[in-house]
């Protein structure tokens, strides 16, 4: 089986790389089982001070692995992208997402989870189950805590494209910059956390994202159960099945 997500550890910064081209990074059972293991293994290394997430190509992340959604439902699947943004919330070291290129729909919810989110300003976002009668239920936990009210009012009922300029303006990423710009801006934040000492970095971040994690474990299961039920209902499996159909 082909590793779908790489993992190297270099000067204390664990990088962890989404590499799954043939489905543009989809959160399949496995690349996400995958990414599970890897933020497990970095939690476990004490000589990783930080967590950068990161993907090859011109798509960071097109969420749900509608294939797989089709064909098995999501009951599982969503479960599994609420639990993997609460690791990425609770994990004692800082988590920095380079989000390049297209990001969209649960792959947003990644990018909110993580503490610093760095953007290139032409990077495209856009939360679009509202297009396939779904809805942002389960990533609403993150991003509805990172954006503002009437961004997020914007952009999970339009389901319309934006900018990573305009992801900064809506408080979803930290920073926008070029596309020349961002390799560096993401080196020189992670080489400032390093700075951090292990306990300074671990109960400063305990504090900055107590109130998320609350919401995580308060309204994850509600969540995950309603996007389990709106995946299986004929309006959204008939929409993704044509979906997919102009796909290929």
């Amino acid at each position: 089986m082909t590793e779908l997500v790489h993992y190297a550890v270099t000067d204390a910064v664990a990088t962890i790389t989404l590499d799954s081209p043939h489905n543009r990074n989809a959160l399949s059972r496995q690349l996400v089982t995958e990414l599970f293991e890897h933020l497990q293994a970095a939690a476990a290394d004490d000589t990783v001070r930080v967590v950068l997430i990161a993907s090859s190509g011109k798509v960071f992340c097109s969420g749900a692995d509608l294939s797989e959604a089709t064909a098995d439902g999501m009951e599982e699947g969503a479960r599994r992208i609420v639990e993997l943004q609460r690791l990425i919330v609770s994990l004692d070291k800082p988590v920095v997402v380079r989000a390049y290129g297209a990001v969209r729909a649960g792959g947003i919810g990644i990018v909110a989870a993580a503490d610093i989110a760095i953007a290139n300003e032409s990077a495209t976002f856009a939360l679009t189950e509202v297009k396939l009668g779904l809805a942002a239920a389960i990533i609403s936990l993150t991003v509805h805590h990172r954006m503002n009210p009437r961004a997020a009012a914007l952009t999970t009922l339009g389901g319309e494209v934006f900018s990573g300029a305009d992801a900064a303006a809506y408080g979803l990423v930290t920073l926008a910059v070029s596309d020349e710009e961002i390799d560096e801006r993401v080196a020189a934040v992670c080489r400032s956390l390093v700075t951090g000492a292990p306990q300074g970095l671990r109960e400063s971040k305990k504090i900055l994202n107590a109130d998320l994690l609350e919401r995580i474990d308060t309204r994850g299961a509600e969540l995950a159960a309603l996007s389990a039920r709106l995946f299986a209902s004929d309006e959204a499996r008939e929409a993704m099945t044509a979906f997919l159909s102009r796909k290929k």
